[in-house]
């Protein structure tokens, strides 16, 4: 345990570092960028990515999250070794895609909530085109009310859907967190409240990943 902790502090720290040596194109110095789509080195990695790149090609609607924040998911997700994913808000998939790529390594899977019908069946669509549809369950409804089920302790909580619920969410689904586990909010410039609450409270360490739509990456502390 204390060698998963270790990791999610470099992998911080590699971001918060990343970001403070951003080039003046957006890019990073050297020519690198989080925005570009990473190399596969596996077959089943090389289909996901290949269904994310033809997304993010055509302008699908509702790319819930760019690359670069795409890119951190993952890599927070397999830093910690997540065996249980939860994501509220669904909406096509994108999100669900990268947290797969971490999933596929560390034997874990995602349960997804989705309120709108017609979204979730498009990320069920890509989720069977990427081939990682066996290890993402897509709950429908409101999740105010579908996440009551979830009974199991959460790795890695992340939150993007309404965000007057952001709130809700959080004090709902901390309990099941598990100690070590992450909180990762999205487009957090936009919820002022949630901000507030996961940098007061003491049970909680949060820093903002501003890169992208920007993420607050909270640890529940232990």
């Amino acid at each position: 345990m204390k060698r998963i902790l270790a990791v999610t502090g470099l992998v911080l720290a590699m971001a918060f570092v990343a970001f403070n040596q951003r080039g003046p194109r957006g890019g990073f110095r050297g020519g690198y960028s989080m925005e570009s789509l990473p190399q596969a080195n596996s077959e089943i990695e090389k289909k996901v990515l290949s269904v994310l790149d033809e997304a993010q090609r055509t302008g699908a609607m509702y790319q819930n999250v760019p690359v670069t924040d795409g890119r951190m998911l993952r890599l927070l997700t397999e830093a910690v070794g997540a065996r249980n994913v939860v994501e509220i808000g669904t909406s096509t998939g994108l999100s669900g895609l990268w947290l797969s790529l971490a999933l596929q390594k560390t034997g874990g899977k995602l349960t997804t909530f989705e309120y709108d019908a017609g979204r979730a069946a498009t990320a069920r669509g890509h989720f069977k085109k990427a081939g990682v549809d066996q290890i993402v369950t897509v709950v429908e409804g409101d999740a105010h009310q579908t996440i009551a089920r979830l009974k199991e302790p959460i790795d890695v909580l992340f939150i993007d859907a309404d965000k007057e619920g952001y709130v809700d969410y959080l004090n709902k689904l901390l309990p099941l967190v598990r100690p070590g586990g992450l909180i990762l909010g999205h487009n957090v410039g936009m919820v002022n409240d949630y901000d507030r609450l996961v940098t007061t409270n003491p049970a909680l360490e949060t820093l903002f990943y501003m890169e992208g739509e920007g993420l607050a990456v909270t640890l529940k502390k232990r």
